[in-house]
């Protein structure tokens, strides 16, 4: 299996996440902005990462969407299972693994990189990595405006969450689809203090799921 991603993507540590939960073994092929559209839309007809290619007879050529990833990879190798048997169970676990994807995924980018281009500039302030978040900051509309109603997105989930996963799992009685989604979409925010005083728990669990699917921790981790 190779999986195409952007190094830094957090929806690409999701789907490495889920790869590494399965056990099973992959290659990855880190792919350029910009460039990387030439390579990927002859391939699913989008542009986004990550997309993984099973190269393997009888499967398709290529899966786009982290959260596509997923439903394939419980069909190829249905143990250990990232969905529950429980159907009512199961339905709460994939919308809650849909909002952190299309709502606290998005929120952690808009607060990331705006971070990243001011406080957290000391991270990384060479000009090629500066160019890329100044890149993807109008790639995305990341505003002022924009940022501050992300960041009360964020305190919003952060205290749903705090309910559910500070001790235990997000659905059910251990690791599911939705857990690999929020270690990978708010490991971003690893690297932002405030958030490391504030949530000491979130990275604690973040850490564990990672620990759990053999995957090296996010910056900003030990």
């Amino acid at each position: 299996m190779l999986l195409l991603q952007f190094s830094t993507s957090h929806y690409c540590r999701k789907a490495r996440l889920a790869l590494g939960f399965k056990r099973l073994d992959y290659q990855v092929e880190n792919l350029a902005p910009g460039a990387h559209i030439l390579k990927l839309k002859p391939l699913t007809g989008l542009t986004t990462v990550p997309v993984l290619l099973p190269q393997e007879a009888n499967q398709p050529d290529a899966i786009a969407d982290s959260t596509q990833i997923f439903h394939y990879l419980d069909r190829y190798q249905p143990d250990p299972p990232l969905s529950l048997d429980d159907a009512a169970l199961n339905a709460e676990m994939w919308a809650i693994e849909d909002w952190l994807d299309e709502s606290i995924g998005i929120a952690t980018r808009f607060v990331y990189y705006d971070y990243r281009s001011g406080e957290g500039k000391q991270i990384d302030p060479s000009l090629s990595s500066q160019l890329v978040i100044q890149v993807v900051r109008w790639q995305y509309g990341i505003g002022k405006a924009q940022v501050e109603l992300a960041k009360s997105r964020l305190d919003s989930a952060l205290e749903f969450l705090s309910h559910r996963w500070q001790k235990s799992y997000l659905v059910g009685d251990r690791i599911t689809a939705a857990d690999l989604a929020a270690a990978a979409l708010l490991s971003p925010l690893a690297l932002i203090p405030v958030y490391r005083q504030n949530y000491p728990w979130v990275f604690d669990r973040i850490q564990d799921i990672h620990h759990h699917c053999g995957a090296a921790l996010p910056p900003g981790l030990p």
